[in-house]
């Protein structure tokens, strides 16, 4: 009997983006979703209500659940406990294995602050008693123009590359472990793309693809909070935002791995095929 399997974040890119090549392949899924309005209609799956810091919902979610790709929560101050919550449900439900999105480089020390948050899901998982595989995805390259505010993309990322993976890329990669979890119990997987790009790179790529005129400003860490403080957000996470460039300055970001390809069969998307509209596994 195959492995009944739950998808979680399926109102969310990657998440969705699983469901949909699973369930397009004729697997039967559960999807545990906040807001089951929200959830993708689909075929041979059943939407069910639960979020991941409600652990009798969350229980009842993933009763009958064997596998489950746990979607990292949105960001918050103690995103930890939160994950620390599901898995408590995952195990009580009877889950005998999670794959989780945790975060390329992920350690106690890393620069990028949301990397420690899934260094210490990663731990908790390995204490756990479930078997697991973790995806250790880089920053989506999605990500990359959306850095530009009005024109400028800023923070102090100096002459750091970053190799940014694609939401597509990360989705068929996980896809391709739910398939057969047994195959990469205990794993890790770098998902990275092919390439490191400078942010100053990045910015005339996208000049030169996009309507858009962008440019790289490179800012000390003070005058990073300073030109982040109109959005009105917390201290805490205005630090995690400005780590991200400082973790690119040092190189913690730039690290190209094989794993995609491994997995899927097909080369990481890049920044200039993204950016000019061209599909996953087409010529970059």
């Amino acid at each position: 009997m195959e492995p009944r399997i739950a998808v979680t974040g399926s109102t969310g890119v990657v998440g969705g983006g699983v469901a949909r090549i699973l369930s397009s392949e004729g697997v039967p899924l559960v999807l545990p979703v906040r807001s089951p309005d929200r959830a993708p209609q689909l075929p041979e799956s059943v939407v069910r209500q639960a979020s991941y810091a409600d652990v009798g919902a969350t229980v009842e979610a993933l009763t009958g659940v064997d596998v489950v790709l746990m979607v990292s929560a949105a960001e918050e101050e103690d995103r930890v406990a939160t994950h620390r919550s599901f898995i408590d449900a995952a195990r009580q439900a009877g889950v005998r294995h999670v794959v989780y999105t945790s975060f390329f480089g992920a350690s106690p020390e890393a620069t990028f602050l949301l990397g420690r948050d899934h260094w210490h899901t990663e731990e908790y998982l390995r204490a756990s008693g479930l078997s697991w595989t973790f995806l250790r995805d880089n920053l989506y390259l999605e990500a990359v123009p959306a850095f530009a505010e009005d024109g400028v993309i800023r923070g102090p990322a100096g002459d750091g590359r970053l190799s940014a993976v694609a939401q597509s890329d990360v989705a068929a990669s996980a896809a391709a472990v739910l398939r057969d979890p047994g195959a990469h119990a205990g794993k890790s997987y770098d998902l990275t793309g092919s390439e490191a790009f400078t942010l100053t790179e990045a910015a005339a790529l996208i000049t030169e693809l996009t309507p858009a005129t962008v440019r790289f400003v490179d800012e000390t860490h003070e005058e990073a909070l300073a030109s982040r403080a109109h959005h009105g957000a917390p201290e805490w996470e205005v630090e995690r935002w400005v780590s991200t460039y400082t973790a690119i300055a040092r190189g913690e970001m730039a690290g190209l791995s094989p794993d995609v390809e491994h997995l899927t069969g097909r080369p990481p998307l890049t920044l200039r095929a993204l950016l000019a509209g061209k599909a996953p596994g087409s010529d970059a």
